[in-house]
């Protein structure tokens, strides 16, 4: 038999959860059971291979300390990556054992949380330990909580030796109807691999730089397919709406929202010149939106009429501007 214990405290020295999982270690040793302890805040940066440790332990301790509030950072993580990375078909032939000690108030609801957490996993709890300790070394010397502890180890052993099964839970049924993670159609040998990616800060690094520079690429290519687009929007428009004025010229520079460059419109009796761009010698300047020029274009709005109503701001000869209208015919 193999039991692994997972401890995801601090690692201080008068830490009550580390004599509780080391004198629960020696009751099992004695009935020879193979221990092998995980001191998870040593392994930070690898936590999410952690759960390719379960493979060949018959059950496993969940232990931690309440410090100030919850189950605490290193063993959430822990959990976080059994749900994403670990193989839930050995998962749900582990038997998991909480052991929640409290420094402050919340032992009970760690302690739970930690059932919930495997139960939801698809593991199979049995009995936990949970307690408060104010001083240390008055707990260690009470012959009846060390009895108390011994007990809860040999029950682990127990229920590991004799596959206990147990009632079936809300939990699981919510996992079955509800929880579950994004399938990404990885067995578990994928899984695990992903996991060992995912804990190599190297490799995730050049992953982002990668992701990095093809979003780049793509910024790139849309900003010029953009500025194509910008560099010949209504040109075509004009041109082929333009009525030729007898003895008139005129230079027209529109501010159009949403574009960077401004439309130049240059009319030379029987010829116009559009192009996007800035240029000397405007008679008329112009600034509308999108919409406004869009409307105009569809014939649904003539110049005038977007002028006198304000959507159409202008500055220059307004005899000039007048003349949108006859020169460029969007009504037809």
């Amino acid at each position: 038999m193999r039991v692994n214990i997972y401890y995801g405290g601090r690692g201080v020295l008068d830490d009550p959860t580390l004599y509780v999982i080391g004198k629960m270690q020696e009751v099992l040793e004695e009935l020879r059971v193979t221990v092998e302890r995980y001191n998870i805040y040593e392994q930070k940066n690898s936590i999410a291979t952690l759960p390719q440790t379960l493979k060949e332990a018959d059950g496993i301790i969940l232990a931690t300390t309440v410090e100030w509030l919850g189950i605490g950072g290193y063993m959430q993580q822990f959990l976080d990556a059994c749900w994403l990375y670990g193989d839930k078909e050995k998962i749900s032939k582990t038997y998991m054992q909480p052991v929640v000690m409290s420094t402050t108030y919340g032992e009970r609801e760690g302690e739970i949380t930690l059932e919930n957490a495997w139960e939801i996993l698809g593991g199979l709890p049995c009995s936990g330990l949970c307690g408060y300790v104010d001083d240390l070394l008055t707990f260690e010397m009470n012959q009846d909580y060390s009895l108390i502890i011994e007990k809860k180890a040999e029950n682990l052993y127990r229920t590991i030796s004799q596959k206990m099964k147990s009632l079936p839970t809300s939990n699981q049924a919510v996992t079955k109807t509800v929880l579950r993670t994004q399938d990404l159609g990885l067995t578990p040998q994928e899984s695990e691999q992903l996991s060992k990616y995912v804990s190599d800060d190297s490799y995730v690094k050049k992953q982002k730089e990668d992701i990095e520079e093809l979003a780049s690429k793509f910024k790139g290519l849309l900003d010029k397919t953009e500025e194509e687009d910008d560099a010949i929007a209504y040109l075509t428009d004009f041109e082929s709406h333009f009525k030729p004025q007898e003895g008139f010229h005129a230079k027209y520079l529109f501010i159009i929202e949403g574009k960077k460059k401004p439309l130049v419109i240059a009319v030379e009796e029987d010829d116009v010149q559009c192009s996007y761009g800035k240029q000397d010698g405007i008679d008329v300047y112009a600034k509308m939106t999108t919409d406004v020029i869009e409307r105009i274009i569809a014939g649904n709005m003539t110049f005038q009429r977007a002028f006198m109503t304000g959507e159409l701001t202008a500055k220059g000869n307004f005899k000039t501007l007048r003349m949108l209208d006859e020169v460029f015919d969007f009504t037809a």
